[in-house]
Parts: structure tokens; C-alpha cells; sequence
């Protein structure tokens, strides 16, 4: 009769505590479940973002002139894309196909102006950068696939798409500072 009530107690134990801890994990992610990041979010992510790479570039008082000019034009591009971004959700999405195609050419072509912005702001900064500073550029901000030094590839490391932050719409680069996860250019 004790063997029965040590065991059924040890049972009810093992199963009141798997109960009460997936209660608290909240399900697969934890925490992080459903979070979708707020304008504030970005923009200190987006803070931290810049500060990391310039940091982690260790810029002298000469590459330093050059600094300015890139972190605006970094600036700029979030900011468009942010602005975007808002307009998108307040807006209400049309039914036009033919309409939806010719607001999907409008974005590109704004992204790609401001994208020829970044570059040409960056050109300076970077041509200036010894190579242990371009490899680490090209590091800090994702743009070195596995097979020249970066962290991994587009598809992640299991080829499933899936990154620390998610699915793959948060692998575009570090210089898209719309999304946590460093975003690809």
C-alpha cells in the first residue's frame, strides 16, 4: 500500500512539475513568442547596430572623416524604410493587382536610390579600411557568406531559413536596422 501512494505521489509530482513548467515557457519560444518589435525597438536595435560597427571597426582619427557620411546614409535608408513600413500598416491594401505592382516598382525604386546613396557614402569609409578592418566590416554587417568568413549563409546554418531571430524575412544585413536580426543588403 505505501509502494502505491510513494509511487502515485512521485507521479503526481513529476506531472504537476512538467504541467507548471511548460505553463510558464509559454510554448516553443518562450518569451519571445509573438513579439514583433515597436518603432522604439528598431530604433535602438538600429542604435546598437551602428555603435557595434563602429566599434568593432576601431576607426582612426583619419577613417573617422569618413564616418559621418555612412552613418547618415544608414540613417536615411531606415528611416525610409521605417516610414514605409508605417504607411504599409495604416494603410488599407488594394485589391488592384496591377496597382499592388506598381506600389511594389515605386518601393524598389526608392530602395534602390537610397541603396546607390549608401554606397556611394560607404565607398570612401571602406576603400580607406586596412584588410582586417574590411573583413570585419564585411562580418559585422553579413555580408560575407560561410565561405568568406561570415557567420552563415542566406538559407542559415541548416539550410531551413531559419536565423537566431526567426524566419528568413530578418536576413537581410546589419545596415537594414528595420529588423533585430541583422538584415542582408
Amino acid at each position: 500500500m505505501w509502494k502505491a501512494i510513494v509511487v502515485g505521489t512521485a507521479a503526481l509530482a513529476i506531472a504537476g512539475t512538467s504541467l507548471v513548467y511548460a505553463q510558464q515557457r509559454g510554448g516553443r519560444d518562450g518569451m519571445m513568442q509573438g513579439w514583433q518589435p515597436n518603432a522604439e525597438d528598431l530604433r535602438a536595435f538600429g542604435e546598437a547596430r551602428i555603435a557595434a560597427l563602429k566599434a568593432g571597426l576601431m576607426l582612426t582619427p583619419e577613417q573617422e572623416k569618413n564616418w559621418p557620411a555612412f552613418e547618415q546614409a544608414v540613417r536615411d535608408l531606415t528611416k525610409m524604410r521605417m516610414d514605409r513600413r508605417s504607411a504599409m500598416g495604416n494603410a488599407p491594401a488594394t485589391e488592384d493587382p496591377v496597382e499592388r505592382l506598381r506600389q511594389r516598382a515605386t518601393a524598389l525604386s526608392e530602395t534602390g536610390a537610397a541603396l546607390k546613396k549608401l554606397a556611394d557614402a560607404t565607398d570612401p569609409l571602406y576603400k580607406s579600411l586596412d584588410e582586417n578592418q574590411k573583413r570585419r566590416f564585411a562580418i559585422l554587417n553579413r555580408l560575407a557568406g560561410p565561405d568568406r568568413g561570415g557567420f552563415r549563409g542566406r538559407e542559415g546554418r541548416d539550410g531551413d531559413g531559419m536565423h537566431h531571430w526567426g524566419p528568413r524575412r530578418f536576413d537581410r544585413g546589419m545596415l537594414d536596422m528595420e529588423h533585430p536580426g541583422g538584415q542582408r543588403l
